[in-house]
């Protein structure tokens, strides 16, 4: 279900609880400012998920309101993230989801790493 992508954060979401150990993931990395697993219903061959370890809805709460730190700590662990998979050859997509019309499902900002094959188009051809 599409959700806003605006504040209030909603600390029972589902990444939330997953900071919080309360549900488990598949690991690939985890610093102080983001973790990243695996996605459950992978869209690709390579399909990881980094969030923040902060309380943030959408890259535009986490851009207005992190810190510098927190940016750029989040952003270097995604670029390690793809190197780390062994993306970097062959290419990748970092994609994230804002709001309704972004099909946003997950009101915790994360980003989506695919890889692992030809991704084809980043939109489909408008009809």
């Amino acid at each position: 279900m599409p959700v806003s992508g605006l504040p209030p954060y909603d600390p029972s979401n589902i990444f939330a609880r997953i900071l919080r150990g309360e549900i488990p993931c598949r690991k690939v990395h985890e610093d102080e400012w983001a973790l990243a697993f695996h996605d459950i219903n992978p869209q690709a061959p390579v399909h990881v998920l980094v969030v923040p370890k902060g309380q943030y809805v959408s890259l535009a709460d986490f851009s207005a309101s992190a810190s510098d730190a927190e940016i750029a700590g989040f952003w270097r662990a995604v670029g390690k993230v793809a190197k780390d998979l062994s993306l970097e050859v062959s290419g990748y997509r970092v994609l994230t989801n804002m709001g309704v019309h972004g099909h946003q499902e997950v009101p915790h900002f994360h980003v989506h790493i695919f890889g692992g094959r030809s991704l084809g188009r980043m939109l489909p051809a408008k009809d």
